[in-house]
């Protein structure tokens, strides 16, 4: 009877010592904190995977409707599912459907410079817009503060971030030629040419730099009007001398060297 005793007492030690080493391995284990605006309110969407984030891109709905945005943004659709990890609404809400460390549905395909898999690199921005009506101001300035949030956070670049037009050119026009792309570089936020533009030199190629800005050039036109619709806010295929002085100072801003 002692000797049972002592087995049962000796299995109990074992039992508490495992149990002790399991709780201490789970506490040392570092937890994945979720990557979330503080400015949203977190309504998830289950459209995502996994991945990392190097571009912001910033979308209309074309609905005009925040009710009816977030329910295509977390439900199946017509066209298959589609999310964004955020939608800014037109009195400044801001909600964030995916985690930021999760693949959103939002690009579709797109290619911007080198990058590819525009949905595993990105963060997509839905802006609830008709596509035919002016932003309002309290959307712009919400989108502004999200902007310095996410950059600040993920260490995306503050001129890392361009519209759906510019990395679908010819399949997607968002946001519209409508959209303050100027006001967003005000703040910082995307590539802008200098306020004064000086002429392009003689044989400047302003489709070369077209691509080196990081449009697919494979379809000149189409890559012409995306470059218009976010630089001129027009959509004509034609380039002219002050098209080519955007992009020399475009240009030269990319080639600068890093500080």
């Amino acid at each position: 009877m002692i000797h049972r005793n002592r087995l049962a007492r000796h299995a109990r030690t074992l039992a508490g010592v495992s149990l002790a080493l399991l709780l201490t391995a789970c506490a040392g284990a570092p937890a994945v904190a979720p990557q979330r605006s503080a400015l949203a309110h977190w309504t998830p969407s289950p459209n995502f995977n996994v991945r990392k984030a190097q571009l912001i891109v910033l979308h209309h709905t074309s609905i005009g409707d925040a009710g009816a945005a977030l329910r295509v943004l977390r439900t199946r659709n017509s066209e298959g599912p589609v999310s964004a990890h955020y939608l800014v609404e037109m009195d400044g809400r801001i909600d964030q459907l995916v985690d930021e460390s999760r693949r959103a549905w939002h690009a579709g395909a797109a290619r911007w410079g080198d990058m590819t898999d525009i949905n595993s690199s990105s963060i997509g921005i839905e802006i609830d817009n008709d596509g035919v009506s002016a932003f309002t101001p309290a959307q712009i300035q919400a989108l502004i503060a999200l902007l310095g949030d996410i950059t600040s956070r993920l260490g995306i670049p503050r001129q890392a971030v361009v519209g759906h037009g510019d990395i679908a050119p010819g399949r997607k026009n968002d946001p519209s030629a409508l959209f303050p792309w100027a006001t967003l570089a005000r703040y910082g936020f995307g590539l802008w040419p200098d306020a004064t533009l000086l002429p392009a030199p003689t044989g400047f190629d302003s489709l070369a730099a077209i691509r080196l800005v990081g449009y697919d050039v494979s379809n000149p036109r189409n890559a012409i009007i995306a470059f218009h619709r976010h630089y001129r806010g027009m959509e004509s295929p034609a380039l002219d001398a002050t098209d080519a002085a955007i992009l020399y100072s475009l240009q030269r801003k990319l080639m600068a060297p890093r500080q």
